[in-house]
């Protein structure tokens, strides 16, 4: 649950960090090539103009926060899956299993969440703050589970 809601913000950051870099990046392309086709303006303010956005543009394309947004919502929808998995085994099938096919089921699902551990980016400490906020305020909580904290 934790480690879902993490990446959910890890997600928003990204998304919101391709918005600040890509719209001045693309507005400051627009002013300068405006800029230059005006002919009472100098050609200084377009160029300074037009290497603000190319340095925008080269910062948005070596962060590549579209590919790290997906990656980070990717990897929460994996861990609310294993969450999922873990809530079915634990309230439908636990009840009728003999101790090792329990200790199988759990070596699985720690698998499953230690392959994704490995896989992923860690959260910031802004997105930990931030899932820990949400989750404080009920965010994916769900009766069957009761209290859960870290």
């Amino acid at each position: 649950m934790w480690s879902a809601q993490c990446q959910f913000e890890e997600g928003k950051r990204w998304r919101a960090t391709h918005w600040a870099l890509g719209l001045p990046a693309t507005l400051l392309a627009a002013v300068a090539g405006t800029t230059a086709l005006v002919e009472s303006t100098g050609a200084t303010a377009a160029g300074i103009l037009a290497l603000l956005s190319a340095g925008l543009g080269a910062v948005l394309t070596t962060v590549n926060a579209p590919q790290r947004a997906s990656q980070a919502v990717a990897a929460a929808n994996v861990y609310l899956s294993i969450q999922t998995a873990a809530r079915q085994h634990r309230e439908i099938d636990l009840p009728d299993w003999s101790p090792a096919e329990a200790r199988e089921a759990l070596a699985a699902l720690t698998a499953r969440r230690d392959e994704q551990n490995a896989g992923v980016d860690p959260p910031s400490r802004r997105a930990y703050r931030k899932a820990r906020a949400n989750l404080d305020a009920g965010g994916q909580t769900y009766a069957v589970d009761g209290s859960v904290s870290p």
